[in-house]
């Protein structure tokens, strides 16, 4: 075994010195070369999920309503984050044509498709603040279908700075309301430009109970809570503010 290994070993040498010397007799020049060929080693050393990971909306292989449906969800918050107005759609000549019919909306909405159901659940009405209605999207499935990794892609795709934590590691809950609050009130102070953060909780089905309603509670706060009482501003400062960015949760069982 040791004589197999020591004539492995003075193979290897001899390849890769004839390849080298092939290399140098084809290119004179290698000195504009040595940053790929240091990259390509480094891709030799991670491991394939992080070498093919998708990096763009367009090398997603997941279901394609889901990765729809999820970044128009996430682009109903460019209104509050990026102050852009929502893009008003313009009525379609058919519709016009045709007087709405007299049927009960029950039975209207009985033929239309899940994606024409689903869009006009998402593109109901803004609230008061002008942020969507539905303010958490959770994303459920077995492991290894890709759920992280189209909350990153979608985030960074919107705009957005992907800001991960864990929920089964974070088992207190202030330690988890203190994570949620810094990730999605905090602002950067490492550029002026610096993008808006956009919160993903993995395995939110390992938080405790305790953790839920700390989530449930920053996801309810009204900002008009507690201004009737002069002396409560105090409180509802440490308290924390309202919620103004996205938060996508992960889970493998519902």
């Amino acid at each position: 075994r040791r004589r197999v290994l020591e004539a492995s070993q003075q193979l290897t040498e001899i390849i890769n010195s004839c390849l080298e010397g092939e290399t140098s007799a084809e290119s004179p020049e290698p000195s504009g070369e040595a940053e790929p060929a240091e990259e390509e080693e480094s891709a030799l050393h991670c491991l394939w999920v992080d070498k093919f990971t998708p990096r763009r909306y367009m090398e997603l292989l997941s279901d394609d309503y889901t990765n729809r449906c999820l970044l128009k969800w996430l682009k109903l918050w460019d209104t509050v984050v990026f102050g852009k107005e929502k893009a008003v759609k313009k009525a379609k000549p058919s519709a016009e044509a045709h007087p709405p019919s007299n049927q009960p909306k029950e039975q209207q909405n009985k033929w239309k498709t899940k994606v024409q159901l689903t869009e006009e659940i998402l593109e109901a009405e803004l609230d008061q603040h002008k942020r969507p209605k539905y303010k958490v999207a959770l994303l459920c499935g077995p492991p290894g279908l890709g759920k992280t990794t189209l909350a990153h892609v979608i985030a960074k795709h919107a705009g957005y700075n992907a800001v991960e934590m864990n929920a089964s590691d974070d088992r207190s809950p202030e330690v988890f309301k203190t994570r949620i609050e810094a990730a999605t009130q905090m602002k950067s102070v490492l550029g002026a430009n610096e993008k808006p953060n956009c919160l993903i909780i993995d395995e939110i089905d390992g938080a405790p109970a305790a953790s839920i309603n700390v989530l449930l509670n920053i996801i309810h706060h009204k900002d008009g809570e507690g201004e009737a009482a002069a002396g409560t501003g105090r409180r509802r400062r440490r308290e924390g503010g309202l919620l103004l960015r996205p938060i996508i949760c992960i889970c493998n069982d519902q």
